[in-house]
């Protein structure tokens, strides 16, 4: 579904490589994950494959499009959410989803059928006709979402989407992307939350310094980077936090070794 090869961005002069010669091959139908600590290029790297960012070289393809010849053809099977999604406040529920479906070419009976089956979904439907700015931050988030999917998207890109949301928020988003990649779609999200990670991707990939580090599924990693014997967090300090972190790691699991061991 996603593929780039040699990807770069570079801002401003040449000392500063945002994303550097980034190869990534994400499948039809699986939930991706796309992990780094701050500043490591991660939302750069999303913005170029959502369209929203120009590549300084490299080349992307979603679905076989290269997204630099027919960006068009690219932008209308994916649907975006940026780690701030801006909404319109002073519209309805229902008027935000309707001009979202109307920026995608969809005719307006298909919009107002979608739009009640997605607020629906998301337990929005008693707030369709509200205005926004009434929403909670997990109402808000859920109808950004909800947006994202409201031309049914092959491809859903979501930045950071489990911030401040409460337990039984995150819990329906996590059940969502399960059930787009169980239908298909392909989910590409970055988070910071290790587990969640952990419990719904398929599979993931950790940038550090604009640069992959690693990719592959989370078994894999874990053979790969502590021996089977830690969890997707030891992988991550292991490959990009300081080597303080990385002993502080080792000592533990070595002091665990020896507990079970005698």
């Amino acid at each position: 579904m996603i593929r780039t090869n040699q990807l770069c961005k570079i801002y401003g002069s040449k000392d500063f490589v945002a994303v550097n010669k980034v190869d990534l091959h994400v499948r039809e139908g699986e939930v991706f994950g796309f992990l780094g600590p701050n500043g490591a290029g991660k939302t750069t790297t999303m913005k170029m494959i959502a369209g929203m960012l120009r590549p300084t070289a490299g080349t992307i393809h979603v679905a076989g499009i290269n997204t630099a010849i027919d960006p068009v053809a690219a932008k209308a099977i994916i649907g975006y959410i940026p780690d701030r999604p801006y909404l319109y406040e002073r519209l309805t529920g229902e008027e935000f989803l309707t001009f979202v479906g109307a920026i995608y070419g969809m005719e307006t009976a298909a919009i107002t059928d979608r739009s009640g089956e997605l607020l629906d979904f998301f337990g929005l439907s008693s707030f369709g006709g509200e205005l926004v700015e009434s929403y909670s931050h997990g109402m808000k988030q859920r109808l950004s979402l909800a947006a994202a999917l409201i031309h049914n998207p092959r491809l859903l890109i979501i930045d950071e989407p489990m911030v401040g949301l409460d337990p039984a928020g995150a819990r329906l988003i996590k059940s969502v992307f399960r059930r787009l990649a169980d239908e298909g779609k392909t989910v590409f999200l970055s988070t910071h939350t290790l587990e969640v990670a952990e419990a719904i991707c398929d599979r993931v990939a950790i940038i550090h310094n604009g640069e992959i580090a690693t990719q592959g599924t989370v078994t894999e990693l874990k053979d790969l980077h502590t021996a089977g014997g830690g969890d997707l967090e030891d992988v991550f300090l292991t490959l990009v936090g300081s080597p303080d972190e990385a002993r502080v790691i080792e000592v533990l699991r070595e002091g665990t070794e020896e507990q079970d061991g005698s």
